[in-house]
């Protein structure tokens, strides 16, 4: 039996993988469909790590004269099996662009690694260009595409090196730009989106439309950005999507490509694979599964969620973090196993992420954490799940991490309730549960109106329990009644606290004020203080307490027991009759 070949795993460059025979899944028949189809621009969405930068890399390979002559590379693929087109191999020059690490945080940074790319990409073609050939005005062009060269010369760099390029070689090259939208997110994600947007328009516009240098442009990126916002002017744009038929098995391996992998490397789990890895849908192609997982799988030999430490996560994170309540509810509900009803859409507006309905669903769909299961023609609604258990088991891991960042900020709750700083306990724990509310409580029991009461006792009790100097107590008999929550000093000189939750009431209660009140009038007639007076705590260092809930809006109110307006609250603020 052959021995398996070695598995290398984020290898982006096809010419080492042939050479060095690594594993590798043969895609390369993309080659000669897309050449075939003779779109002039395609822009092809994929989910990250699907292989779109490898078959970029393969398609100048098989173009670039630099590779001319090496039909070793591509015998036995697909691509040569095609006489006309193996006649094109090494004989059409290649300018390959991409924008795939651009993650900074600000425009600069990333308008400055653009610059630093495009002279990258100059430099790679100078000793192929005889500036000789070049008119005296064009040789000015060439030599001001520098670091600091002005953001409009950024912009029509690639436009005048395809016309250096095209008199040079006598044929127009082909552009490859891969993950074109890295900058655009994060534009979004850190508000430069318009001069970003401004910015890829022009550079788009220069490149790929008003543009009779170049022959052919392939594009890649995981999002379809809105056509307003950098594609306006490009009416010879080709868009393949997700649910495009074209080139549907070329991105991402099919089952078959996976059950015969597996067998090489003798491994035998495919059903658990399939529910790993499987789900992805291109087209009418339902049998896609997640390519960087499945060569990690094949390495390493165990089950692990191996795409979650692909950049695309903070984006996604980030989506459902901010997403309304809504958008939470209906992520819980996909992570029980269920479905959801939503309008998809492929064409992202990102400024419309948070209003327009179904956007950050159509988002995640491109990203590929949900696929559709169905299409209701007459309300123009998707059923969606997620796709496969790989991608619940990252989303889990994200809510997590919400509620580590909560734990790991709770000394600054804890501070302003030992300080009696209001204020910064009803920013903080309304910051928090805006975050993270419709995670809380996912299995809750009891009452309706008990259920927000005993999410939040536990909460509150598991951000105080490491305080050492106090003796926490929770439900237990003071003077008439049960209190919720008891701060006991060790040292009879520091503040006693006593807390009570409760939920807001419309119908008997105005507002929440009036359910904090309430709160306080029950410590107050209950006398729940006795056990604290009883330890030896002075009335003047006894703090209460009353929390209010609302949905995922909370209020506390409360301070010194010898400060408050007792009669104010007795009084003035009973339930609506």
């Amino acid at each position: 039996m052959d021995m398996p070949r070695r598995i290398t795993i984020g290898e982006q460059s096809f010419l080492t993988l042939r050479e060095r025979n690594y594993f590798y899944v043969d895609k390369t028949k993309f080659i000669r469909d897309w050449w075939l189809g003779g779109d002039p621009v395609t822009l092809i969405t994929r989910p990250r790590r699907f292989g779109k930068t490898l078959m970029l890399d393969a398609v100048k390979t098989f173009f670039a004269p630099e590779c001319a002559g090496r039909s070793d590379l591509f015998e036995g693929l697909e691509v040569w099996n095609d006489e006309q087109i193996r006649l094109l191999q090494g004989k059409i020059p290649v300018i390959f662009l991409s924008f795939a690490r651009f993650t900074n945080n600000t425009y600069s940074s990333i308008i400055s690694r653009i610059k630093t790319a495009l002279v990258s990409t100059y430099g790679s073609f100078s000793t192929y260009i005889d500036m000789q050939a070049i008119p005296d005005p064009e040789k000015e062009i060439f030599m001001s595409v520098n670091s600091s060269m002005t953001d409009e010369t950024a912009q029509d760099s690639l436009h005048y090196l395809c016309k250096f390029i095209a008199v040079q070689y006598g044929i127009k090259p082909i552009i490859l730009l891969d993950e074109y939208d890295t900058p655009l997110q994060q534009a979004w994600l850190h508000g430069f989106w318009d001069e970003m947007t401004n910015f890829m328009r022009g550079f788009f516009n220069a490149t790929f439309k008003d543009n009779p240098w170049i022959g052919r442009g392939l594009i890649t990126g995981i999002t379809r950005v809105a056509k307003e916002s950098i594609f306006s002017d490009m009416n010879n744009l080709n868009v393949v999507g997700i649910t495009s038929e074209l080139y549907s098995d070329c991105f991402g391996f099919t089952e078959e490509e996976v059950f015969l992998a597996m067998d090489e490397y003798g491994l035998k789990e495919k059903n658990k694979v399939k529910e790993w890895y499987d789900g992805f849908i291109f087209g009418k192609q339902k049998e896609i599964y997640n390519p960087w997982s499945i060569v990690n799988y094949l390495s390493e030999k165990k089950f692990s969620t191996y795409w979650a430490n692909t950049s695309s996560n903070a984006f996604v994170g980030e989506l459902i973090a901010n997403g309304d309540e809504i958008v939470k509810e209906e992520t819980e509900r996909l992570l029980h196993g269920k479905s959801i009803i939503t309008k998809l859409d492929e064409q992202i507006i990102f400024h419309e992420l948070y209003t327009k309905e179904g956007a950050i669903w159509s988002l995640l769909m491109a990203a590929g954490y949900v696929k559709p299961l169905c299409f209701n023609y007459e309300t123009e609604m998707y059923e969606i799940v997620l796709t496969n258990l790989e991608s619940k088991k990252i989303l889990e891991k994200r809510i997590s991490e919400w509620f580590g960042e909560a734990r790991i900020s709770k000394n600054n709750f804890v501070k302003a309730l030992l300080y009696n700083n209001l204020e910064e306990m009803n920013d903080w724990i309304n910051d928090i549960t805006k975050k993270v509310f419709s995670f809380f409580d996912t299995t809750p029991s009891g009452s309706k109106e008990e259920r927000p009461e005993n999410f939040y006792h536990a909460f509150i009790l598991g951000l105080i329990v490491d305080l050492k100097q106090y003796e926490i107590r929770s439900n237990s008999e003071s003077g008439y009644g049960r209190y919720d929550v008891m701060l006991i000093p060790k040292n009879r000189l520091d503040h006693g606290i006593v807390i009570e939750f409760k939920t807001y009431r419309p119908k008997k209660e105005a507002d929440l004020t009036v359910t904090c009140n309430n709160a306080l009038k029950q410590i107050y007639e209950k006398e729940y203080i006795v056990q604290l007076k009883s330890k030896g705590v002075s009335v003047n260092n006894i703090y209460v307490y009353g929390f209010a809930f609302k949905g995922k809006y909370v209020q506390i109110l409360g301070g010194k027991y010898t400060e408050i307006d007792w009669e104010r609250i007795l009084n003035k603020n009973a339930s609506l009759s």
